[in-house]
Formats: structure tokens, sequence, C-alpha cells
């Protein structure tokens, strides 16, 4: 079973989110189960600098009007698995981010940019594949490789089959249809029975069209998807799609977030002997320079600056807690105007309220690692990783109702507290007083340390490993190349 996955970032090589880290695990995980897997990813300069590749086919020219490119191939900096590098300077070899410049624009050429990947992709399952190896199907991620079964479906050669995991349906990857030509696709494809979304090219919904198989990263996520509060305008399209759709719960990586070998945490821990999760409590409130009291509940969070996320609903919801002792500290990136909130928020509170405006790997690991409480008020999540991230580090989360936060997530309730299998708090409405009302009943847990012992517990014993999902995922495979 030769599986091309697809995909715009892998950690550690490139990373804006969540994606990079699916895209680093997944593959490793189903190469454990004996499947061949290889990945694609552009020739970013951070990719370029961080494998060891070399050419292995000739320039092949992809797009009109765009300089012949080059398929490169090495291995992945942790794990060893192959990696095939899409090489055209003119497209990536560029400063920046791969979907934008330094200062947050988009590259105006993002539809050529990502029109050659899903290309590639396609040349790479043709039976006259360029290379030695030939995909049976090609994995494709969100839209970027989302045009990559349209070119399947429309190549009069025999192909690969094709699968589509959507990660965040709210990013469609629209252009101007006037570029249907010189992205190579067919007129017959722009109806609202092919590409075509609003009198534009959606590479999105290309891919959920043509796509053999759709997956997203949770069950309740592949539900919401179908309804109209949560499809985004592509919900008719999934519900008709609802045989070919999985929902496939994300795992994480056990290795990297595992506060038994973290190097990132001032003192290790394990589910046995917690004591070291105070003394990380201590470093993080001196970093954020909070007042160094280890008896105030410390609530932490890690996330992307975005409507989506729910963040505006924290300071409300904090405000609502009256006279309660807590500390917050955040790190994100995003929204200026979310960004200038939290910053007055922390000024309003000096030594309560901490905020750093960064993207920062090891702190992301020290707040997991230090905080009591871990916050997620998403108006949506497709999966989320951080809750799962937290429950390994004995930091319950408090999560609203939604996606891979309620597939994963068990609230705490007198019931599930009485089983031992309560591992965090929900809540339902995305407004700040059931946030709070969540916050309180978390905060009224940690004051009670049996229970709260009880809840981490329960948290660092779920299995959020890779594995499950991979298997899952070898089901699909297995079915699509049995129907040929």
């Amino acid at each position: 079973m030769h599986v091309l996955f697809v995909t715009s970032e892998v950690d550690p090589l490139v990373k804006t989110g969540g994606l990079a880290d699916v895209s680093a695990a997944l593959p490793s995980a189903l190469r454990e189960l004996g499947i061949d897997v290889r990945i694609l990813v552009p020739g970013y300069p951070g990719v370029l600098a961080g494998v060891r590749a070399r050419r292995v086919a000739d320039e092949v020219a992809l797009l009109p009007g765009v300089a012949p490119m080059s398929f490169l191939q090495g291995r992945m900096p942790r794990d060893d698995i192959p990696v095939y590098i899409l090489d055209c300077p003119s497209l990536y070899d560029r400063p920046g981010g791969p979907y934008q410049d330094a200062d947050g624009v988009e590259w105006p050429d993002n539809a050529r940019r990502f029109a050659a990947l899903g290309r590639a992709a396609a040349l790479l399952g043709r039976r006259a594949s360029p290379l030695r190896w030939r995909a049976d199907i090609v994995h494709c991620n969100d839209w970027q490789s989302g045009l990559a079964p349209a070119y399947l479906h429309f190549d009069p050669q025999p192909c690969a089959r094709s699968l589509l995991a959507v990660h965040n349906l709210a990013f469609h990857g629209s252009f101007p249809a006037s570029l249907a030509p010189a992205l190579c696709l067919p007129w017959e494809g722009y109806s609202m029975h092919g590409y075509e979304f609003h009198g534009r090219i959606s590479f999105l919904k290309a891919g959920l069209y043509y796509a053999d198989r759709i997956a997203t990263v949770s069950p309740r996520y592949a539900r919401e998807i179908q309804s109209e509060a949560y499809g985004c305008g592509l919900h008719g399209l999934l519900a008709e799609r609802a045989a070919q759709l999985s929902g496939i719960l994300n795992g994480i990586d056990t290795a990297t977030w595992d506060p038994r070998t973290d190097r990132n945490l001032r003192r290790r821990y394990s589910e046995r002997s917690l004591h070291g999760k105070s003394l990380n409590k201590g470093t993080l409130q001196a970093r954020f320079g909070l007042a160094q009291d280890p008896k105030i509940p410390l609530l932490g969070m890690v996330t992307r600056l975005t409507h989506q996320k729910g963040v505006d609903l924290v300071p409300e919801a904090l405000a609502l807690l009256g006279d309660r002792p807590w500390q917050l500290v955040v790190l994100g990136s995003g929204d200026p105007v979310i960004a200038q909130r939290l910053l007055a928020f922390s000024a309003e509170r000096p030594g309560q309220v901490g905020f750093l405006s960064d993207f920062d790997e090891p702190l992301a690991h020290q707040i997991e690692g230090g905080a009591d409480l871990f916050v997620m008020p998403s108006r949506f999540e497709p999966c989320g990783l951080n809750q799962m991230y937290s429950m390994r580090y004995a930091t319950p989360p408090v999560v609203r109702r939604t996606g891979g936060l309620a597939d994963t997530v068990i609230d705490a309730q007198a019931q599930t507290l009485d089983a031992g299998t309560a591992t965090g708090f929900i809540f339902d409405l995305p407004e700040a007083p059931a946030l709070a009302e969540a916050l309180a009943r978390a905060l009224d847990c940690y004051a009670d340390p049996k229970a709260w012992r009880g809840v981490q517990r329960a948290g660092m014993r779920r299995d959020f490993s890779w594995r499950p999902s991979a298997l899952r995922y070898r089901e699909v495979y297995a079915g699509l190349l049995e129907r040929g």
C-alpha cells in the first residue's frame, strides 16, 4: 500500500498550526503499520535547509507560465520518513511563512503555489509517474492540496485513489474564476457540481467534490459540518457525501508531549508523582511576572488569537468570577484587536494576568506543565490538540462542547467524579457566563484535593496516541483499494 501524504506544512520543517503536527505524527504511525507512506511538501527555505535531499526526477512543467519544477527526495529529520520536496524557487523560495509574507499579507500567487502542489501530487499518482515509486492513494490535507483530487478525476490515465482530510472547513482557498486556465482546470468542472463556489474557484470544494473519500479530524466534527451552523456553506455537499465521510479523531505525539521526559520542563513528573508540577508552576508564574503563590489556581492558554478560539470570552468570564482567586497566562498570536484586548487586560491586572504575543514551542510545553487548568472556549474546534496535551500533563481542560473537544473530554459531574472517569470541564453556549460557570466548577474541584487528583490522573491515563487513528485510516485506505 503506497500512500502519498500531501501537506503544506510539516513539523519540524515548517509550522503554522496543528496541521504540521498531524503531518509529522500520522505518517509515522502509518509506517509502523507497514504502510509505505511518503510525504510531499513544497520546497520552502526551511524545508530545503532541514532535509538533505537529492533530485530524483527530471524537471516537469506543471503550470503554464511557471518555471519547470523538480522533485527532490530526502528523509524527515526526526523519524527518517521519506519526503518528496517540490522544488520551485519562483513559487516557494521567499521569506515569510508558507501562506503569508512577513507582514501577514497573503501571497498574491497562492493559487498557483498550491495548484502546483496539487498537480505534483496527482502526477505521482499516475501510472506514468516521473518517479520509480507511484502512489496507490493520495492523502490530501485541507484546501492547500484540495485540487489534487480534481486533477486525478480529470486525468484520462488510470490514477491513484484520493482522500481529502479536512482539518478546518473554515478555510476554503477561494480564488477568481478567471484563473481556471492558468491552473489547468477544465471549464466543465466550473459548476455547482464541481469546483465552483459563489462564482469563484474553491480549492476546498474541489477536494470535497472529487475526492474518493473524505475524512475529518473528529467524529463529532464530521456530523457538525453537515449542518448549516458549521458547514461554512458546504453542508449540503457534505450531507450528500455522508456515506464517503469519516470522522477519525486525531492523536498526539506522545513521545514529544510526555511530562515524564519533556526537557522543556524545569521538573519532569508522572501520574505516580505530581510533585514536579508545582515547581513548574512557580517557574511559569515567574516567567509571566505573576505573584508566586502555589495556592492560587493558574489558568493557561496556548492559542491562535482568532474569533474561532473564543479568546474574547475569557476576560469577561473571569470578571464574572468575582473575588475568587485565579491567575491567567496566555501565549498566542493572531488578530491584533484580540491581542490588544489581552494586553489591556494584563495591564489592568498586574501580577494576575500575563500575556505574550508570540509562538514559542518550549513555552507552550511549560504552560502545559505548569498551569493548573487549560482554557479552550472555542466556538468550533474540528479536533484540537491542546486539550489532549493538557490531560496528559495533568492540567484539566475547560472546553466548549464542540467538535473534538466534546469527543475527548469527559465532563466532571457527580457521576463521572465518583466513577473516576472525569477529565475536564465542559460548557455549552459560546458565551462568557457559560464559560464562567464552567470555570467556577473547575475552581471548586481544585479546592477539593482528592477530587482534583482524581481528575488529573484520569486524564493522564487516557490513550491519545496516533495508533488508533492510523488503524482507522488503514481501514479507509483498504476500502478505497478494494473498490478500485
